[in-house]
């Protein structure tokens, strides 16, 4: 796969340094590391592996990768390792997508409550389809659902947001047979909504009874239990927005969903146009136009591209793909095997889906995936690259003993 004519890592190693000095005392270091990681990606910095090509002898030098999930470059090996797990997983239904959103005012306090907020919204979003779905006024089943958590628009700007994969039907309450919802409908938004908004407010009220939130700024002033709550008022009277798009067309449509979805990153790097001293331009995607208008550019500050970026960094130790209902990491495979059994189905092999071990990118195969430059031929590696070595600051004196 050729390289991109323009990368993040590009803008960061001509303009990092420059941007942490002016922003010291205002980046985390898990920003910090993220920058760090990216600008190394794929350098002698990291070392790397000497390939030659079994027909022609050309040698190909490849460095490694920094593997951290933030980096455009890297999420494409993670994302094919997770989906050739997720392939025998697959049910032969119909799968629904459902996205649920923050309004704009509970987001803007997600900025300095990352980890409270957005482990809320993946929460009750699953909570609400769960509870909805166990309702027999509406399902009645026990449903199955993969989360994906994004924070972003297509502008880098904040927006957290939960895509949801849900199979279109569920396990009944003795686990004995398959409830199938209706071919084009899966719950009603309507109701899923206002669950959803009920739980949100409900627990955002209790998380701040525990001091668990924090504010700054504008915001300071919520952090008065009285403020806070005239702040959400508002908020219990407007209708939160849920939707469902279109049903997937089978199995195989909901893995090239997720092969696109589940490991982006705040931008990608096909999506950069060119940069400069003062500006960085790139693709975005208008999604309230319609036709050839939904496509345009945009140009942002340098500045203000790597502030926009580094916002999406999330806090160590954030999963943000989650599996709950009949998909929970427990008992998984236990309850995909009796689902297929009650569709009357074959249960897919390993073999079928492949061996998430093969695209193991912990270890470097001993055969490159990139075809020779030259003639086409296959690459093997023959030589390891150690990473760069620099010296470490000697360590501080101890102070002597009083």
């Amino acid at each position: 796969m050729a390289r991109a004519k323009l990368e993040v890592a590009d803008i960061f190693r001509a303009h990092g340094a420059a941007w942490r000095a002016a922003n010291a005392g205002h980046v985390s270091l898990d920003q910090l590391k993220v920058m760090s990681a990216i600008e190394r990606c794929r350098t002698a910095v990291l070392g790397g592996h000497v390939a030659r090509c079994e027909d022609c002898v050309h040698e190909h030098i490849a460095y490694n990768s920094c593997r951290n999930r933030h980096c455009p470059k890297c999420q494409a090996g993670a994302a094919k390792a997770w989906l050739a797990a997720r392939e025998a997983e697959l049910l032969p239904v119909r799968y629904f997508h459902l996205v649920f959103t923050l309004p704009k005012p509970i987001a803007d306090i997600a900025r300095t409550n990352k980890r409270e907020l957005y482990n809320l919204l993946m929460r009750a979003s699953a909570d609400t389809v769960i509870r909805i779905a166990a309702d027999p006024k509406h399902l009645g089943a026990r449903v199955g659902i993969t989360s994906v958590l994004h924070t972003w628009g297509s502008a880098m700007t904040h927006h957290p947001h939960v895509h949801m994969i849900v199979p279109g039907g569920g396990l009944s309450t003795d686990g004995s047979s398959w409830i199938a919802c209706r071919r084009n409908f899966f719950l009603s938004v309507r109701v899923l909504s206002r669950l959803y908004r009920g739980l949100i407010l409900d627990r955002l009220d209790k998380l701040h009874g525990a001091g668990k939130l924090q504010f700054f700024g504008n915001h300071a002033e919520l952090n008065n239990p009285a403020a806070f709550n005239a702040f959400l008022q508002p908020l219990r009277k407007i209708d939160w927005v849920v939707y469902a798009k279109e049903p997937f067309a089978g199995p195989k449509a909901v893995l090239a969903y997720l092969s696109r979805y589940t490991h982006r990153v705040a931008i990608s790097n096909s999506r950069l146009i060119r940069f400069d001293a003062d500006s960085v331009t790139f693709k975005v995607k208008n999604y309230r136009a319609k036709g050839s208008g939904r496509h345009t550019t945009m140009t942002l500050a340098t500045d203000e591209f790597i502030r926009r970026f580094l916002i999406h960094v999330l806090p160590k130790g954030q999963h943000r793909i989650r599996h709950y209902g009949f998909y929970g990491n427990g008992n998984r495979a236990a309850n995909i095997t009796r689902i297929w059994g009650l569709l009357g189905a074959r249960t897919p092999s390993r073999e079928d889906a492949g061996d998430a071990s093969e695209c193991d990118i912990d270890q470097p195969p001993r055969v490159l995936a990139l075809p020779c430059p030259c003639c086409g031929g296959q690459l093997i590696i023959v030589e390891a690259i150690a990473p760069a070595q620099h010296p470490r600051a000697p360590p501080k004196p101890k102070k002597a003993a009083a």
